[in-house]
This record gives structure tokens, sequence and C-alpha cells, in this order.
């Protein structure tokens, strides 16, 4: 990881071995970006009213900010504009929609000055996404839905880029997740007590790096890159969504990042719908990493 790309114009298929040899990508604002940032910010000003999203946290009780925030979540999640407007990103973006596979976008937030850190606004220790059993093929998209800085994004830590980290991973199984501890995610306030899966060995989160994007812009990011949420101490709280692709070619050739220390079970790609017409992907292919090995990828 020793390279950051401003508004690239390489094609996607370089870009993606780019991303999976470790570098990061980052785009100005784009027409469908900017949509979704606005369709988030409406909901999320509507669920708050009459106050700002990004402050409420300073006046409002903890357990009613959390009964806000689950039902605006799912609300997000399934509004029938998301996919569309994930659908013109991607093809703003370059990407081939009949081969390129998506989730459903996530909105996140942050809050500041540790109000509220675990369950629905769960604040990322330094972790792999394919430690929480997604694909070594998998590319993370990442926009604030207001203004960002320094004290309130996520970090990544290049050096674990190629350095394995002993960790937990080897607990984890994704549909037993979602089974049994992603729906609780709104009751754990003080203290989240889900498994997941963390560093087993005391970690050194410098050097890190930290990229501050324009509300719509996005940074592109392997699955297999180290980040985590910074401490926020901004004074306010941070929204982001964030959604994650495949391309279909690399999921069938097993194809991407280096898998140097994940042992999770079970697979993400059911989440997955094609860009072209919101098919899900082939469950064929989900059987195909369904297995308790360890998968081994290809770097492009």
């Amino acid at each position: 990881m020793n390279t950051i790309y401003f508004d690239s114009h390489i094609s996607e298929n370089i870009r993606r071995a780019h991303l999976y040899n470790g570098q990061i990508f980052s785009y100005s604002p784009s027409k469908s970006a900017i949509a979704l940032c606005e369709l988030a910010r409406e909901m999320a000003e509507a669920a708050f009213a009459p106050l700002d999203p990004t402050t409420a946290q300073h006046i409002l009780p903890v357990e009613q900010y959390v009964e806000i925030l689950a039902k605006l979540k799912p609300a997000f999640i399934h509004h029938p504009k998301c996919k569309e407007l994930i659908q013109g990103i991607l093809e703003e973006s370059g990407c081939d929609l009949s081969k390129t596979y998506f989730d459903v976008p996530r909105l996140r937030t942050a809050t500041s000055d540790g109000y509220l850190t675990s369950g629905i606004a769960y604040a990322f220790h330094p972790h792999r996404d394919t430690w929480y059993s997604a694909p070594q093929c998998q590319i993370n998209w990442w926009l604030p839905v207001y203004d960002v800085t320094s004290e309130n994004v996520m970090a990544f830590h290049p050096r674990y880029w190629s350095q394995p980290v002993k960790n937990s991973s080897r607990d984890y199984n994704y549909a037993q997740w979602n089974r049994e501890s992603r729906k609780t995610a709104a009751q754990h306030i003080k203290k989240d007590t889900r498994k997941q899966p963390r560093a087993e060995e005391l970690l050194e989160i410098e050097p890190q790096l930290r990229l501050i994007p324009k509300v719509g812009g996005m940074i592109l990011f392997s699955g297999a890159q180290m980040h985590s949420t910074v401490p926020n101490t901004s004074g306010y709280t941070r929204f982001s969504i964030d959604f994650r692709t495949v391309h279909l070619d690399d999921v069938i050739a097993r194809k991407g990042a280096p898998n140097i220390d994940s042992d999770c079970t079970g697979t993400s790609l059911g989440d997955f719908l094609r860009g072209s017409d919101f098919s899900p992907i082939s469950q064929d292919l989900v059987a195909l990493y369904d297995t308790p090995l360890r998968e081994k990828c290809l770097v492009s």
C-alpha cells in the first residue's frame, strides 16, 4: 500500500488490480453519489426533526437516539431509490453493470466524544472486512453524507496490508451472525457484547492514513485493507454511507487480494445484486465460497 489515486481515469479492470494490491482510490462527487447523500440527509433530518442530526447527540438521551437510529437505518437500506442510485454510481465510475454486483448501502453513524460507540453506532476497531466472511475480491465504497474532518473519519493502517495479524476470525460465521447478532444491534447501548472478529495482539495503529473527501466524494479500497473508526473528537456525529462490490469474473476465478490472516467461515456473497437488473448472484457461486476452508486468492 503506497499509492492513492485521485480521480483516476484508468480502466475499471486495472483499478481492481491496483485495489487488490493494496492501493486506494478517491473520487470527486458524482451526480448519483450526491443524490444518494441528499436522500440520506433528507431521511436523517426528518428522523431527528427539529434537531440537526449532526448535533442531536448533545440534546437527546442516548436511549432516544438509539430508537431513532433503529428506525432510520433500515429505512434507508430498504428505500427503493437506493438501488437505483448505486446503479448510477457504478455506471458513472466505469463499472460493467452486467458483471458488477453490489450489496445494499448502509448508513453509518459515528458519534462524538464516546456518546454512543456500540450496537447500532458501533465504532469499529482495526479490522479487515475479510475477517467478516467477505470475499477477497470485495471492494469497499465509502462516502460522507455531511462534511467530515480528520477527527471523525476512518483511518487506514498501511503497515498491515502485508503483515498478518493474529485474530479471532476463526470464530466468525456470517450466517450465524445474521441469525443471532445483527438483529440485536439496537439492544447494545452501553457495551457491545456481540462476538466479532478482533486482533488478538497489540496493533501499532501508526502510521495511519485519513482521507477527507467532499460530501458525495468516494473512497474505494479492498475489503482486505486494515481500517478503523477514528475516535470522534469533532463535536459532530459523522454520517456516512458504504456499500461493497464484487466483479463476476473475479468471483469465478477466485481472484482478489491475498488472504494473509482470515480464518472465518461462510460468505457474504449471497447479499450481492447484479448492477444491471438487481438479480442476486448465483447460488452456485455462493456455495463455492460457503466453505470452512480458507479462501486462497490470486493477486491480479
